[in-house]
């Protein structure tokens, strides 16, 4: 199947709300990782998302160049391109945009959409996101109201984060960030919601005590009970339309019994990056280890060139993480509810 069209990827999400399950989110950086995805979530008859940081867009691109916004229109139409030899359905995404990166890097890409509609071609991106959870809220939903408008005029879901996710990933680092900011409160819940309303589609990340990174158990203190008394606020104000399709960052390392939780709570995403860049290191470093002096050319010897090929530790990599996200698919309950073919 294709990446999904702007609708089925709405009814993607929809089908997670109503079903009580998520999509896992893996952070690519090059054709190895998108194969990967694309493995496992076929393997598991699940439909998935792929998302390109600034950092993984800029690493496409190359030494020489470091261009993010290309860089991250080259990975998207890779995936467009082998997408369409899997038979399930993959929303494309961009993680953590700053403010000051929004006109140079998520401005660009909703504009290669545009042009990508006008030539009669489906977007280029389904969702983006835009992390303005730097600024005071007031600013933060100013900001969100403007690029989600921009955003709907091209039928693409912006999500939003108020609250901030600890840790360091992709050179963003809240390691020293005061725990009370890594907890999004019911008022400021009610106000996304407020501010956001009829403006188009959006995901919101509303953190918890989330962490970017994998920390030993008990390190990082997980409240989903932020998100249910969350939602039951805005419903009990707004309806039951007003739901948030919620995400959950730093999802790597949480116990599986935590994971479900939110799932009852309305989480529809999972970000998953620290664990699948292990997963890829991992069979890597065993590859080198296992065939050192072949990968080598020690004391005047040739080495083994079947050992040092790059395809020979580089599909062990792409093994690896599609073992780790197919494990995140069950974790999710997203294995076996593909849409493809249905929508």
């Amino acid at each position: 199947m294709p990446v999904a069209t702007p609708s089925q990827y709405a009814a993607m999400l929809d089908a997670a709300q109503q079903g009580d399950y998520a999509f896992p989110a893996i952070n690519v950086t090059s054709l190895v990782t998108i194969n990967a995805a694309l493995k496992a979530f076929a393997d598991k008859r699940s439909d998935g998302i792929i998302q390109v940081s600034l950092g993984a867009g800029a690493f496409a691109s190359g030494l020489n160049l470091a261009d993010n916004v290309l860089g991250a229109i080259v990975l998207a139409e890779a995936t467009h391109r082998l997408a369409d030899h899997h038979d399930i359905l993959v929303g494309l995404h961009t993680d953590h945009c700053q403010p000051d990166k929004v006109d140079s890097f998520l401005r660009p890409l909703i504009a290669a959409t545009a042009q990508r509609r006008e030539a009669g071609h489906g977007n280029l991106f389904q969702s983006h996101m835009l992390d303005a959870s730097e600024l005071p809220l007031e600013e933060n939903m100013a900001l969100s109201r403007d690029v989600l408008a921009e955003c709907a005029a091209q039928e693409i879901i912006l999500e939003v984060e108020a609250g901030v996710v600890g840790g360091e990933e992709d050179g963003i680092d809240n390691t020293d960030m005061p725990a009370e900011k890594l907890y999004t409160s019911a008022q400021d819940m009610l106000y996304v919601h407020q501010q956001l309303e009829g403006l188009g589609r959006y995901l919101f990340a509303a953190t918890f005590g989330n962490v970017h990174g994998h920390y030993k158990p008990g390190v990082v203190q997980l409240r989903p009970d932020i998100l249910r008394d969350g939602q039951a606020a805005v419903i009990a104000e707004h309806g039951d339309g007003a739901r948030f399709d919620l995400v959950f960052h730093g999802g790597s390392g949480t116990p599986v019994d935590q994971i479900r939780e939110t799932l009852e709570y309305g989480v529809v995403k999972m970000n998953i990056d620290t664990d699948t860049q292990y997963a890829f290191t991992r069979p890597v470093v065993d590859h080198l280890m296992k065939n050192y002096d072949g990968v080598l050319k020690i004391d005047g010897e040739i080495g083994v060139k079947k050992a040092y090929d790059p395809r020979s530790y580089l599909k062990a990599a792409e093994t690896g993480v599609a073992e780790r996200l197919s494990a995140a698919c069950d974790d999710l309950l997203s294995s076996g509810k593909t849409l493809a073919g249905q929508v």
